[in-house]
């Protein structure tokens, strides 16, 4: 499933989140993979400081196992539906693991890049 995230950079936090995407290690550890790069690289802060990203997740509670990793580094302020569950082929039984090659994170991606700048913790 695709959720929207909106969250807030820790305070004191953003040197380190900008070394963790720039040695690699953010996420590291996590069954999610590289998934946290990619997310840092699409994700979008808004004028108000929020930071915006789509999130694939497979668990039974959304983000459950990639929570502890974002917590590091963020306030989760909002992970909410990216799209109606009843359109998500994983969601409905009709393609297991669909999420992985979908095209919809594209399309909300884009969206999102009409948003705010892009997200750069080391500024």
């Amino acid at each position: 499933m695709r959720y929207l995230v909106t969250a807030r950079v820790l305070n004191g936090r953003r040197a380190a989140l900008a070394a963790a995407i720039d040695s690699g290690d953010l996420g590291r550890g996590s069954i999610a993979g590289d998934e946290y790069q990619h997310n840092m690289a699409q994700a979008r802060e808004l004028p108000d400081g929020r930071v915006v990203w789509v999130e694939t997740c497979f668990c039974a509670i959304p983000l459950d196992e990639e929570r502890p990793y974002w917590e590091e580094y963020f306030e989760l302020v909002s992970v909410k539906d990216a799209h109606a569950r009843t359109k998500c082929r994983h969601e409905t039984g009709e393609e297991p693991w669909a999420c992985s090659t979908c095209s919809c994170t594209g399309k909300l991606e884009g969206t999102l890049a009409r948003r705010g700048r892009p997200f750069d913790p080391g500024t």
